[in-house]
């Protein structure tokens, strides 16, 4: 699953710079994660690094985006290729 931050954050500002995939960023009252970038840090960390620092706990998995370990390994690969090994064909 991806993670959501809940109605419950204090725009601490600690989450977003934490994030390797660059998913969270600044929504028009919170901040969010794109949970097509958001792959809980698998093949990063061994924890999401936004849920190990929130001081009030509001990142809980988000029950719209179920994927599983293998889905967020596939798409840690699919993102850092993409940033890695750019497709520079013409």
């Amino acid at each position: 699953m991806a993670l959501m931050i809940t109605d419950e954050c204090i725009n601490c500002d600690v989450c977003e710079p934490a994030c390797p995939n660059l998913a969270i960023s600044m929504g028009p009252v919170i901040y969010e994660i794109d949970p097509a970038l958001c792959t809980e840090c698998v093949g990063h960390f061994d924890e999401p690094q936004c849920v190990s620092l929130c001081p009030v706990a509001c990142i809980p998995l988000d029950p719209a985006h179920h994927e599983s370990r293998e889905a967020l390994q596939e798409k840690f690969e699919r993102l850092t290729h993409a940033v890695v090994s750019p497709d520079r064909s013409t």
